[in-house]
């Protein structure tokens, strides 16, 4: 444990103390560890295996060993867990209760503040996830609307302004839409005209 980032620097007792009262499981492949309506209010570290997590049917991360997991409901009043995780591979996991974590947080400086540097990469990493799927929609929004107003040789003319009022994205994240789909080889562009280079393709991307 003194080799998780999560417990560097935290004092000899203390992590012995830990180790004493935190509950180690070895977890089944394809076995669900924490899921919506049941799951424990732990800190949860994953000291071998892989894990899927999914919110509903999208997938959020996969943790390798090491990873922290269950955060999200450990100081909350909530009855519901936000994702669901699953064994990917054979696992074992220590869960860390509540009460360690908050006698943790109040007498040992240092993992409070690995704690709060552990929480702000969650935040990051939430947020990069946020701006993926907002530029993916925006992606799916653009696809849609040429396919809609291309005249009959596959073309669009109009201006980036008009075009983000129509799709309601502002010009940056257009501007990266348009660089995705190009990427693509879906569309090209010459001045204010687009041209749609795989039709049918551009359909599929777009879910029509």
């Amino acid at each position: 444990m003194e080799t998780h980032p999560l417990f560097a620097g935290v004092e000899a007792p203390i992590l012995e103390e830990v180790r004493e009262q935190a509950h180690r499981l070895d977890i089944a492949k394809g076995e669900t560890i924490y899921q919506p309506q049941q799951f424990r209010r732990c800190l949860g570290v994953l000291l071998r295996g892989r894990v899927q997590v999914r919110r509903e049917q999208m997938l959020m991360s996969v943790l390798e060993q090491g990873d922290v997991f269950g955060a999200a409901a450990l100081f909350q009043t909530t009855q519901r867990y936000p994702t669901t995780l699953t064994a990917l591979t054979a696992c074992t996991v220590l869960l860390i209760g509540q009460e360690q974590v908050r006698k943790l947080l109040h007498t040992s400086g240092a993992f409070a503040e690995n704690y709060v540097m552990y929480l702000s990469g969650r935040i990051q990493f939430l947020s990069r996830r946020l701006d993926t799927l907002c530029a993916s929609r925006s992606q799916i929004r653009l696809a849609q609307y040429l396919l809609t107003a291309q005249d009959q040789g596959g073309n669009v003319t109009l201006s980036a302004t008009q075009l983000c009022q129509r799709i309601a994205v502002g010009r940056a994240t257009l501007y990266r839409a348009f660089e995705a789909l190009e990427e693509e080889g879906l569309i090209s562009r010459d001045g204010k005209t687009i041209h749609i280079t795989g039709a049918l393709r551009l359909r599929e991307y777009a879910n029509l």
